[in-house]
């Protein structure tokens, strides 16, 4: 269950709870529920905070071999450019190939990595959207609870 989801259930548990004669607005609650719900907000809150970190790590997985890739690009176009000045007739032809193949690579390489960090970055605001969210609608249930007391403790 989400975390907004389960703040709603415990609003739900204050909001339906029996008021407590004589007591200022206090509320009486079945803390086994209260304890419940709490327990699965804190299960469900390392799990999106897991996920954000998931994300962050296919990040870095993902720009390691961006990088791997275009170390490999470059090596084989060093290699290529070496192959090629080897042979005499062909020395400014194979000059001008392995300059054009790593710079190339090179421009493949800037472009994998701008999409990558595009990428993620999208993915991490969405989580970061979603993550303020939740917290939003925690404040919210916080201040309806807070506001519930004072209302229950100015009509007494």
């Amino acid at each position: 269950m989400k975390v907004d989801e389960l703040i709603l259930q415990l609003q739900d548990v204050v909001n339906d709870a029996k008021p407590v004669p004589f007591s200022g607005g206090k509320v009486m609650v079945n803390s086994n529920d209260i304890y419940d719900i709490l327990d699965q907000i804190q299960d469900a809150m390392p799990a999106e905070v897991r996920q954000a970190k998931n994300i962050v790590a296919d990040r870095k997985q993902i720009l390691a071999e961006a990088k791997r890739e275009s170390e490999n690009i470059i090596r084989t176009a060093e290699e290529r450019k070496k192959a090629m000045l080897n042979q005499n007739e062909l020395v400014r032809e194979a000059q001008a190939k392995a300059k054009e193949i790593v710079d190339d690579a090179k421009k493949k390489s800037a472009e994998i990595r701008k999409a990558t960090n595009v990428y993620v970055d999208s993915i991490i605001k969405r989580t970061e959207q979603a993550i303020a969210e939740q917290l939003e609608t925690i404040k919210k249930t916080r201040t309806s609870i807070v506001n519930s007391q004072k209302s229950g403790n100015s009509s007494n």
